[in-house]
C-alpha cells in the first residue's frame, strides 16, 4: 500500500530530523518506507500493512501541519488517538482575513489555543490554511466544535463556557460509569 502527501518545504527538515532520526523512527515503528522529494515537498509512504501505512501517514501529516515529532509520535503510542484537520481556505477571501481567522483561534499571546488544548486534552497546530488537532475522538470532536464556533464569530467566553460544560459532562459520565 502507498500514500502520498504534500508538505511545506520548511517542514521537510523536521520530518527528516537530525541525521535522519525522525524519518528512521517513523519507518521502524510502522514497518514502512518514506520517500521524500524535498524539492517538490512530496512524501510517499509505502508498506505491506495498510494500518501501519495509515499510521505513518498520519504522523507525516501531523509533522507537516506543524506538530513537533514528539506530539506526532503520540499517534503511534496510543492507537486511540486521531489526527484531524480543519481547512480554513474557504473562509477567507484575502490573506488578511485568513490572518484574522487564525488569530481568533490562536488568541492574544496564544491564550485561546492553550485554553482549548487544556480544556479538551488535545494538541493544536495552526499553520497556513489549516488547524490540526491530535487527541482522542471525543476530545477532537469538542475541540473541533469550539474552533468552528470561533470561526463563526462566537465570543471566546461563550466558547470556553461550552468547553467547560462539555468537560463537566465527561466527568459526570465517567463517575456514573464507575458507580
Amino acid at each position: 500500500m502507498q500514500q502520498e502527501f504534500k508538505i511545506a518545504g520548511n517542514r521537510i527538515g523536521v520530518l527528516i530530523g537530525k541525521g535522519g532520526e525522525t524519518k528512521r523512527a517513523i519507518e521502524e515503528r510502522t514497518a514502512s518506507v518514506l520517500t521524500i522529494d524535498s524539492e517538490e515537498g512530496l512524501v510517499a509512504v509505502e508498506g505491506e500493512d495498510p494500518v501501519q501505512v495509515l499510521l505513518a501517514g498520519s504522523v507525516v501529516q501531523a509533522i507537516g501541519r506543524g506538530f513537533s515529532p514528539e506530539n506526532a509520535f503520540a499517534l503511534l503510542m496510543d492507537e486511540d488517538l486521531i489526527f484531524e484537520q480543519i481547512d480554513l481556505s474557504g473562509l477567507a477571501e484575502s490573506p488578511r482575513q485568513l490572518d484574522r481567522i487564525r488569530g481568533r483561534v490562536i488568541g492574544r499571546e496564544g491564550k485561546a489555543r492553550e485554553q482549548i488544548e487544556h480544556m479538551t486534552g488535545t494538541h493544536l497546530s495552526i499553520q497556513g490554511k489549516t488547524v490540526a488537532i491530535i487527541g482522542l475522538p471525543d476530545q477532537v470532536k469538542d475541540a473541533r466544535t469550539a474552533i468552528e464556533m470561533l470561526l463563526r464569530g462566537v465570543p471566546h467566553e461563550s466558547v470556553f463556557t461550552f468547553l467547560d460544560r462539555k468537560r463537566k459532562e465527561a466527568k459526570a459520565d465517567m463517575l456514573s460509569y464507575y458507580y
